[in-house]
């Protein structure tokens, strides 16, 4: 490699985030990336999909936006952030259109660096992973899709299941080679081309499965807070995909009552799911963030009670349970596999039936 190709994949990376309602996270997540960012691009405000947890005005009503503006004028010491809202894009009323696309959008025909970063404001890594993620780049590399670390109601428990372990929600993608002519598609999932229109999963493409065996991970802190989880399923329930009643009686009854801790999972459709105990390390910012909530210096965030937590799970029943339904999740490959060559054979038996028609029997 010469040195012009080097200087090409030096890391100059763009950290894109969308975000509503992002506190207590916000400045944590700003401070873990900022030694690592070339630029940082935080688009704020509400879709039009999440009217009944915004303000009148389209944007966040927990002071997102003054934590946001107080960063960039007190710890922004590099000029690397960069605050964008709708009426930056030309939408007076404050709310962004569509689902998420445009703001993603937003960030991306703003960003400059070489590689472009996404990170959701409840998303954290690592600090000891973060030079070993930028080794990856300086390697060369056009995507990669991290695993992750689902927490849920406290930071020591985690979410597995049925969508964990078979859905894609095993691929985050999350960081992208970025240049003049690429593209930022969707959202969901996250996908970027190149000037040739190319994914860029399709070419030198770092997959979870690596990450996972070096122990990376995206720590995801999605149902963490009970403030997180009223927003989400308030948000998620004005979606295409959800009902209002349903995620509203989930929250309640699975989140706060805990009368199932089977369905952890509020993805509708996803019948097994469950909690298992977490003792392993969490990023220094986020324990930074518990601190602080705990010696309440986050005024109206509040963490969720534990024990009753571990007093369901620890028992022999859920134990079992837990287990059972491990071995059936396991199983769904096979059965999926053995579904799928059965409508294969159905399928060749009709175009048989088609091509030379049916057997005579008598024959």
């Amino acid at each position: 490699m010469n040195v012009d190709e080097r200087k090409e994949i030096i890391p100059k990376i763009t950290f894109g985030m969308i975000v509503l309602n992002g506190e207590p996270f916000t400045r944590y997540n700003l401070r873990s990336i900022y030694t690592w960012a070339y630029q940082i691009i935080a688009v704020e405000g509400a879709c039009k999909a999440a009217r009944a947890v915004a303000s009148p005005q389209g944007h966040s009503t927990d002071g997102t936006i003054d934590v946001l503006r107080k960063f960039k004028d007190e710890e922004d010491r590099e000029n690397k952030l960069i605050i964008v809202t709708a009426e930056d894009e030309g939408h007076p009323d404050g709310f962004w259109p569509g689902e998420k696309h445009e703001m993603s959008q937003a960030y991306a025909k703003r960003a400059t660096g070489n590689y472009l970063w996404q990170v959701d404001v409840d998303e954290f890594y690592r600090e000891e992973d973060m030079p070993r993620i930028v080794g990856l780049l300086q390697q060369g590399c056009d995507a990669i899709t991290f695993p992750s670390l689902s927490f849920w109601g406290g930071i020591q428990f985690v979410e597995d299941g049925e969508f964990m372990r078979t859905h894609k929600a095993r691929e985050f993608p999350r960081l992208f080679r970025w240049g003049s002519g690429f593209r930022y598609t969707t959202h969901r999932p996250p996908t970027v081309v190149d000037v040739q229109g190319r994914d860029l999963r399709t070419q030198r493409w770092i997959r979870a499965k690596v990450l996972e065996c070096e122990k990376i991970y995206i720590y995801h802190y999605c149902m963490l807070l009970p403030k997180q989880v009223r927003e989400k399923c308030t948000y998620y329930s004005c979606v295409d995909w959800a009902a209002f009643e349903v995620m509203e009686r989930w929250a309640q009854e699975t989140f706060f009552e805990l009368k199932n801790l089977f369905r952890v999972c509020n993805t509708l459709g996803v019948p097994l799911s469950w909690l298992e105990e977490y003792r392993g390390p969490h990023p220094k910012k986020i324990l930074a963030m518990i601190e602080n909530i705990r010696a309440e210096r986050h005024p109206n965030i509040e963490l969720r009670p534990t024990d009753d937590i571990l007093r369901v799970i620890r028992t022999p029943q859920y134990r079992v349970g837990r287990l059972l339904r491990k071995a059936w999740v396991g199983f769904l490959p096979v059965r999926n596999a053995a579904w799928s060559w059965l409508a294969q054979w159905k399928l060749l038996r009709r175009l048989r039936r088609f091509l030379f028609g049916a057997r005579n029997k008598n024959r």
